[in-house]
């Protein structure tokens, strides 16, 4: 007899999707903190003009293709909570702004002018993370404070407007303010995260035409890629993102295997991972295909490196269900299983120390050297679990981020 896949929380929720979710966030936390020039090149970034992946160029994307495997279960949980489409359509533009907003004054506090703004750059920071907090923590639902709770809400968002108002770039005579730019990690996820709900909200468990909305950014990626789409240039500042196709289509990836993943749970396991399986190889041949034309570059957002980072998600996958879900084995996975149900928590908490030891010039990163690759890996790794473990002490304190 056949085991039946293994489902956690109210909403028929798959394990491995959570666990999978968690251990890409614990991965970008790890390559975030490495010390470039003191590791082996394999694990991180490679050049813009380099025809190749390390671990880092992986990551970002294996949880964007989370993001859009998590969107049919989180819809489904909110229809199955009553809300109506409109109430659906608040929440998904709601949450895709909120996004956007975060990660722009993220990508902004490198650019900060201390001269300029009157205020020292790690504090600005530290400060703009607390106001984040304070606007988007999921409060206790107490009557009793709820007023209180309100107020912290709307000290957040004076607070942010404040820190917006005072921001400079630049220097003397060539002032700046903020830019979009490549809207920062967060803000890809928003635009990703946009394009895979409003197609799970408009065309819902229609495989074809999901599949036909995710070629559609495929084609974009490999237009922008040709020069194609220069024409549009004026409207990329905004609308960049889904102009240059390339985080949609990996989000739309991940929509389109929920989807086709959902409909086989109603089957045998064994059809749900040789599937993954195959559609995952299939991935990888499509990506070294496109090598011919296109090289395999993150920094380029190139089809090949989206295709070949689909084909390993897939095939991750494949692997955290059949142990998770299937065999069972699930308490080696607890820590990722937390983090992917807390993710922007253990996202952005780290900052927050980032900033504070830099501006105490604390001598915390004495492992960032070159003379040993171990050392520098080993502290990477020990940041990692130690900011995880940061995040959830701030979750008994009733400090968790839920947009």
């Amino acid at each position: 007899m056949e085991t039946k896949p293994g489902k956690t929380g109210h909403h028929n929720r798959i394990i491995s999707i959570d666990i999978m979710r968690g251990l890409t966030l614990f991965l970008m936390l790890f390559v975030n903190d490495l010390y470039v020039s003191g590791v082996p090149s394999w694990m991180v970034h490679t050049r813009a003009n380099f025809d190749g992946m390390g671990l880092a160029d992986w990551v970002f994307p294996g949880f964007l293709f989370m993001v859009g495997m998590s969107v049919p279960f989180a819809i489904k949980g909110r229809i199955n909570k009553g809300q109506t489409r409109l109430q659906l359509l608040g929440h998904i533009l709601t949450r895709t702004v909120s996004l956007l907003i975060i990660g722009v004054l993220m990508l902004n506090t490198g650019r900060l002018s201390p001269e300029l703004s009157w205020i020292n750059k790690q504090l600005w920071a530290i400060l703009m993370y607390v106001c984040v907090f304070l606007v988007w923590n999921l409060y206790p639902k107490n009557n009793k404070l709820r007023y209180f709770f309100l107020g912290m809400k709307g000290a957040g968002i004076i607070g942010l407007i404040i820190l917006a108002a005072i921001f400079r770039s630049g220097t003397e005579g060539h002032v700046g303010w903020m830019q979009t730019g490549w809207w920062g990690i967060l803000g890809l996820i928003g635009w990703g995260y946009l394009a895979a709900a409003l197609t799970y909200f408009l065309i819902r468990d229609k495989l074809l035409g999901v599949a036909l909305i995710w070629l559609v950014f495929v084609l974009l990626n490999l237009l922008s890629q040709l020069g194609i789409t220069d024409f549009l240039n004026p409207v990329k500042p905004v609308l960049g993102v889904f102009i240059d196709g390339n985080t949609p289509s990996i989000v739309l990836a991940g929509l389109l295997t929920s989807l086709i993943f959902r409909k086989l749970l109603k089957k045998n396991f064994k059809t749900v991972v040789f599937v993954l399986i195959f559609t995952g190889a299939g991935a990888l041949t499509a990506g070294f295909f496109l090598r011919n034309w296109f090289i395999i570059s993150k920094i380029k957002a190139t089809p090949s490196w989206a295709m070949i980072c689909n084909g390993i998600s897939l095939l991750l996958f494949a692997l955290v269900f059949l142990i998770t879900d299937i065999l069972k084995k699930v308490r080696w996975a607890a820590l990722f299983k937390w983090v992917g149900q807390n993710s922007l928590t253990t996202y952005l908490a780290p900052d927050i120390v980032y900033y504070s030891i830099w501006g105490l010039g604390l001598p915390v990163f004495f492992y960032k050297q070159d003379s040993s690759q171990w050392l520098a890996v080993a502290g990477s790794l020990a940041w990692a679990f130690l900011m995880v473990l940061f995040s959830i002490l701030l979750s008994k304190l009733k400090v968790r981020l839920k947009l």
